[in-house]
């Protein structure tokens, strides 16, 4: 019985699998016969079959397992430069150079894209934001306090605006420095949503997106975990304020200049065309100024002239940007900008990453990785980590928002160029980064607000190296790599648990604490206690069944006692793909169009990822696990190309390179 009956009448040549036979020249037919029946008179030789081709082999072969967290072989498919010719050289120049500049140019809409976004969250949310803070008696409560900062950073979607509101109610006197101390840490933890909301837009291949989302939820996790801890510290013993007032009272400090805005200065010429916002007007809101109210973000006026007494303003120049004459609802104009900002967004860093995967290729990645991802020489190598934070602070300081950095160095971890173990120390250095320019800014404030603002700077400052000094030193604390990939893991698994995690954890929660704060510490207590306690029973009990099973009844050695729903996302999984099915369909003619012309331009599989072919397509690829291999002598598709005389499909196209 023949082992591949559909191969049909293939006949294979048994002389290739044989060692003896390797060297030989194929025989005539008739000369192969008087061989046969002078078998017993010749000399036997000996052979032996080439393991490589035996049926054990081809039918089961133990495959060794990769590790999915391995940076990838960015293998250079094209002509190397010493083969090429003079032609061929000059056009891969120029196609490197073209390719600089489309990545520069991608990259400058990119960071626009970002500060359009935040601008379009204050539209929608500022107002909100700014009545979160009006209410200064509820600051009182550290916990208010800090779920108060993550929700208004999460709405305007930057740190420095919700820095800046609590910045002037401390100068007002509005609010103390030790209840604004909860609403910078929550601040902290707001600002990482944004390059999380980045990472999912690399979700479309599933290697890509589990690096690429455990490096942006690493920021997450270190946030968290830092308040967890540095929280009631802060509020048993109030070290942040003593230490940061005693820094305040030792240095006279004087009015300084502005901290400098190095990025804003190349993409402000940009952004302020498409809308300019009148950022005074959520301070006001915060200090319960009742006309601020009825004001819109949106800047109409940007030149104005008023009387020294305050008494007559006149306008005399219009903004020059698309909203300044529409009149719409700050309401409408933050829609209409976030899902443009949001399509730029997702379009710049497809094409971000995919001409950096056409050009990290080959000696190029290879270089560009071990010079990010490899350590100092003995004994020197534990320095590498600090130099990475000190990279970090200073990449920061120079793009003036650590929101920019880590959103930036997303798409290099997922497409493999950095590590999750060298992303850390420098995200570590961007939350350091960020809050030296909080103090440049602090120490250019004018006189009255010179305080409080640098007070609350160095806060923040200090709170990050607290933080640091927690979760990095000892390799063994670096639990928000651990947890980053954890999830990573996850998410990759199950994509819409990605959506989740953000709804849970930077609305659903802050919001639910919110509630349970208004209605009084009693209910807030009597609901938080019995969570807590369950979260810290599952976590002991999963630390035992890993560490030491058998200290454990037989029945809480796993979670097999609990229903299916409560131990495993599967059934979550099938309702989610249940409901998701009533809207999936196939592309329209236009997605096609557009989705072809890109995989055109980038070089990528016929099949469109909008498509629902292409989820097919890889869940076919995912349920093979053990692969057949077959010699090349019964392929049908082989001996017909060699009997036609064909190109083999490897040689028929190759691609360009960077230098």
């Amino acid at each position: 019985m023949a082992p591949w009956p559909e191969l049909g009448d293939a006949q294979p040549n048994p002389d290739k699998y044989l060692e003896g036979a390797a060297g030989q020249q194929p025989t005539a037919p008739d000369k192969s016969k008087e061989t046969n029946k002078n078998n017993t008179e010749a000399p036997v030789t000996k052979i032996e079959l080439l393991p490589s081709y035996s049926t054990a082999t081809l039918i089961d072969e133990p495959t060794e397992v990769d590790d999915p967290w391995n940076l990838p072989t960015l293998q250079d498919s094209g002509i190397k430069w010493s083969e090429r010719d003079t032609k061929g050289k000059i056009l891969c120049f120029f196609q490197g150079i073209g390719r600089l500049i489309l990545l520069l140019g991608f990259l400058y809409f990119f960071v626009c894209s970002l500060d359009i976004l935040s601008s379009a969250f204050q539209l929608v949310g500022g107002k909100m934001a700014g009545q979160f803070f009006s209410n200064s008696s509820i600051m009182s409560n550290p916990l208010l306090g800090l779920v108060i900062g993550v929700l208004v950073t999460v709405l305007v979607q930057s740190s420095s605006t919700s820095t800046s509101i609590v910045v002037s109610m401390v100068s007002s006197s509005l609010l103390t420095v030790r209840a604004a101390i909860p609403i910078i840490m929550g601040a902290n933890i707001g600002t990482s949503i944004t390059n999380t909301i980045v990472a999912l837009m690399q979700v479309g291949d599933r290697s890509e997106f589990r690096r690429a989302f455990a490096g942006a939820t690493v920021h997450d996790f270190f946030n968290w975990l830092s308040v967890l801890v540095l929280l009631p510290v802060e509020v048993a013993t109030h070290y942040l304020e003593i230490i940061t007032q005693l820094i305040v009272e030792s240095f006279h400090f004087k009015n300084g200049e502005d901290a400098p805005d190095l990025l804003k200065v190349i993409t402000k010429p940009f952004t302020k065309l498409i809308v300019q916002l009148d950022k005074k007007v959520i301070s006001q809101i915060a200090m319960n100024d009742e006309k601020a109210k009825n004001k819109s973000l949106v800047k109409i006026w940007c030149k104005t002239f008023t009387n020294k007494n305050v008494t007559y303003k006149e306008n005399i120049a219009k903004c020059q940007h698309i909203f300044v004459n529409f009149h719409l609802p700050d309401l409408a104009v933050g829609t209409i900008l976030l899902i443009l900002s949001l399509l730029v967004l997702c379009g710049c860093l497809i094409m971000i990453v995919k001409i950096l995967g056409s050009v990290l290729k080959g000696q190029v990645a290879t270089v560009i990785k071990k010079t990010i991802n490899t350590d100092f020489p003995f004994p020197f190598a534990w320095l590498t980590g600090y130099l990475a934070i000190l990279v970090g602070a200073g990449m920061t300081f120079i793009v003036q928002s650590s929101s920019v950095f880590t959103s930036a160095l997303t798409p290099l971890i997922g497409i493999g160029v950095i590590t999750i173990e060298r992303a850390y120390p420098l995200t570590l250095g961007s939350n350091i980064g960020t809050t030296t320019t909080a103090i440049l800014a602090a120490l250019a404030s004018p006189g009255n607000a010179l305080r409080s603002s640098l007070q609350i700077a160095l806060c923040h400052f200090f709170f990050n190296i607290s933080g640091i000094l927690l979760w990095y030193p000892i390799p063994f604390t670096r639990l928000p790599i651990r947890m980053a990939k954890g999830l990573g893991n996850i998410s990759a698994k199950y994509r819409w648990f990605a959506v989740f995690y953000l709804i849970i954890f930077f609305f659903l929660i802050p919001l639910t604490v919110f509630g349970l704060s208004l209605a009084g510490w009693r209910v807030l207590v009597g609901v938080g206690v019995p969570v807590v306690f369950i979260i810290i029973l599952v976590l002991c009990l999963r630390l035992l069944q890993s560490r030491c099973p058998r200290v454990l009844p037989k029945k809480l050695q796993n979670w097999n006692f609990l229903p299916l729903w409560m131990r495993s996302l599967k059934p979550w999984d099938a309702v989610v793909s249940k409901f998701t099915g009533c809207f999936q369909m196939r592309c329209c003619c236009c997605c096609r169009v557009c989705c072809r012309a890109c995989c055109l331009l980038c070089d990528c599989p016929k099949c469109c990822r909008c498509s629902k072919c292409c989820e097919d397509l890889e869940e076919a690829q995912e349920g093979q696990d053990v692969p057949v291999k077959a010699p090349e002598t019964f392929d049908n598709i082989t001996i017909s190309r060699e009997a036609q005389g064909e190109v083999p499909a490897s040689d028929s196209k190759t691609e360009c390179t960077a230098l």
